[in-house]
């Protein structure tokens, strides 16, 4: 989808391509593709970069053309069945009056950050704080998907406290790979922001105010997700250890049980024997034999009870 962005009131819709416009790509489709190479004269090796799904955040010039991919964080689409969230690249190409940005995946980022615009009244002056503010936004939302990370690790600790089920370690599991993602993306982000900021000859033209904000989020962002991750590997080890711990107690109950039963049926088993015993003379053999098992086991489950293996 390809949609032409210009400055008034913030950034508003534009029917076709103007010169400083923001064309922004989301999904693209060969004819965007065709769009981009053909008539924008972008190079073709920067949109594939972009279409690489584990391409690192990283800046490049070539031919004048400035190109900056970040990556941004990315809720559960039909392409991600496998985890609620994830990161994806985002890329920017910009040289003299181009500024394309191209994104191979939905996101609420892009959106939002449109709307926000709106709201606030922020136009598009400079191209190195336009792509600040892209990653502000995305620091932002990163903390938004960490909050709901948290929410859902807490349904299923919930869970996990009634009954150990696999679907709720898995879903632990799923949201521990989540953190994963977002502590390398948010870390390539912060380095791509430094680099950024060092430019030489960009060093009089950014915000410094906006500088600031960003580092302050992408940092927050980042000690968040670290403090999340080691709260998930801590439950994660815990749990181990209770279904480890479950498993030994399942087992010393059942060794417990197997030689209470033992007891009656071992005495049986040894009057029982085709042999001469002396039992026979007696009338009561088989009542002592029956109330010798009784005693014995219930003396076997008395010491088993006094140790607690039951």
């Amino acid at each position: 989808m390809r949609t032409f962005l210009k400055n008034g009131n913030g950034l508003v819709p534009c029917q076709q391509w103007e010169p400083n416009c923001w064309v922004n790509i989301v999904k693209p489709t060969q004819s965007d593709a065709d769009y981009i190479i053909n008539e924008l004269h972008v190079p073709s090796a920067f949109y594939e970069d972009i279409e690489d799904m584990d391409e690192r955040p990283r800046i490049e010039v070539e031919d004048g053309w400035c190109f900056i991919l970040m990556r941004i964080p990315c809720k559960e689409t039909e392409d991600f069945n496998s985890v609620p969230f994830t990161t994806v690249p985002l890329g920017i190409i910009f040289k003299d009056d181009v500024f394309v940005s191209v994104c191979f995946y939905q996101t609420d980022l892009i959106t939002d950050f449109i709307q926000y615009t709106k709201r606030k009244n922020i136009e598009r002056t400079d191209n190195l704080n336009f792509v600040f503010r892209l990653l502000l936004s995305s620091s932002i939302w990163f903390l938004k998907y960490l909050k709901q990370i948290n929410n859902r690790t807490k349904i299923a600790e919930k869970q996990l406290e009634n009954s150990i089920r696999n679907e709720d370690l898995q879903t632990l599991l799923k949201l521990e790979k989540c953190l994963v993602f977002f502590t390398t993306s948010l870390r390539g982000n912060e380095i791509l922001t430094h680099r950024l900021k060092n430019l030489r000859n960009t060093k009089d033209l950014y915000d410094p105010e906006l500088v600031e904000d960003v580092e302050i989020e992408s940092k927050q962002a980042l000690e968040m997700t670290n403090i999340y991750s080691d709260i998930l590997s801590g439950m994660m080890d815990a749990y181990a250890s209770v279904i480890s711990n479950n498993l030994n107690v399942v087992m010393k109950r059942l060794t417990t049980i197997s030689i209470v039963l033992m007891m009656p049926t071992l005495i049986a088993s040894y009057f029982g024997m085709n042999l001469e015993s002396g039992t026979t003379i007696f009338n009561w053999t088989f009542l002592i034999v029956i109330l010798t098992s009784i005693l014995i086991t219930a003396f076997t489950t008395g010491f088993f009870i006094k140790k607690r293996w039951f």
